[in-house]
């Protein structure tokens, strides 16, 4: 069991259930996914480059992504129907609280001038955040790099309501502005 996930049946749930007032234990949040989605935007024309992408985000996440691809044609942004335009793996269970640890307590601290993270939640208990690189992750080696990619972060909870994923995220010590 991942550390994370024994910090959360151990700790967490029991103090955000007396916190809340949970009558049920199927009424305390916790995290259910966690999806990574890259657009490959001006990459997707070159089929290496969109695999390198691929390798980096499978290396990330420990998990193989899927390619998203465009439904119908749009000229204006130089878009086919079926193109690839996007990258995503969807993280749940044993692998998203692997992810989640690595985010908050490897890469997050990595990023350059990080302050912390603004507590804009979705109005229905997510959180999204954008991070502009992928170096920031200590499996990417820079030396070895070929294309710079920005990802979105996207953590998705069963609480429902943003304050009380709030607490949530800040019981897993994730680093909101002070």
């Amino acid at each position: 069991m991942e550390r994370l996930q024994e910090q959360y049946n151990s700790k967490i749930a029991p103090s955000l259930k007396k916190q809340f007032g949970f009558g049920n234990v199927m009424q305390i949040p916790k995290l259910t996914k966690i999806v990574v989605n890259v657009g490959v935007g001006k990459f997707k024309e070159d089929k290496k480059k969109i695999d390198a992408i691929i390798a980096d985000i499978a290396v990330i996440t420990g998990q193989a992504p899927v390619k998203t691809v465009a439904r119908k044609s749009i000229s204006g942004f130089k878009v086919r129907e079926n193109q690839v335009v996007g990258i995503m793996v969807t993280l749940r269970g044993f692998k998203m609280y692997s992810f989640f640890d690595k985010l908050v307590n490897v890469a997050l601290p990595r990023v350059r001038d990080f302050q912390g993270l603004s507590a804009k939640f979705d109005g229905r208990g997510n959180y999204h955040l954008g991070l502009r690189e992928q170096l920031v992750f200590p499996e990417i080696s820079a030396a070895a790099l070929e294309n710079v990619f920005g990802m979105e972060v996207s953590i998705n909870t069963s609480a429902g309501k943003d304050d009380i994923a709030k607490e949530l995220l800040k019981q897993f010590n994730f680093p909101f502005k002070k």
